[in-house]
């Protein structure tokens, strides 16, 4: 499961939290900063992750979420 401490302190996103991005930016109407949700965002893809790992039993490899 994702071992790796939450909020990205690194600054670098992985390719979980780019799609997230993308897709406020796209459906939001302009009206969503991903960079202001940074937090929350990280929280939400950190459970998607642990969720499909619980259900597959499968690890994601970091490259794709950290």
């Amino acid at each position: 499961m994702n071992t790796q401490p939450q909020g990205n302190a690194g600054g670098s996103e992985d390719y979980v939290d780019k799609g997230l991005d993308a897709a406020e930016k796209k459906f939001g109407g302009g009206k969503v900063d991903p960079a202001k949700q940074r937090g929350m965002n990280e929280k939400i893809t950190d459970k998607a992750t642990g969720m499909f790992e619980k259900a597959t039993g499968k690890d994601v490899p970091d490259k794709v979420s950290n």
